[in-house]
């Protein structure tokens, strides 16, 4: 589990020298998640983010609900993205979570994006 965390954490640090100029913001978001047709939960993360260049770190309050009940916790994500050409970039993303009934969630993006 932790294998993933430490190499998109070297990810990051990676871009550390291509830093830019720092910048502060907020990034509420919300996400649902579905089985079918059968609603299987949703989290709101209410993150205040510091972003640097390719790099970014944000943290906040998370409030979780499966349906029946819902639960505050907190939740908090680390990412860097980067161009490799004209036209291509790759990113990577690392989130955690943890509420209080449930096992610590952890969850590791990697992707790119393609312009025509």
């Amino acid at each position: 589990m932790f294998k993933p965390l430490a190499f998109a954490s070297a990810i990051a640090l990676a871009g550390a020298p291509a830093m830019a100029e720092p910048s502060v913001y907020v990034n509420p978001e919300y996400n649902a998640g579905f089985t079918g047709s059968k609603f299987a939960g949703s989290s709101l993360e209410l993150h205040v983010g510091y972003e640097e260049g390719p790099w970014y770190v944000q943290a906040g309050p998370a409030l979780a609900n499966d349906g029946s009940s819902s639960e505050w916790g907190m939740s908090a994500k680390t990412g860097l993205s980067g161009s490799v050409s004209e036209k291509m970039d790759l990113y990577t993303e690392v989130s955690y979570a943890k509420f209080q009934d449930a096992d610590a969630g952890y969850g590791v993006k990697l992707g790119s994006k393609y312009r025509f």
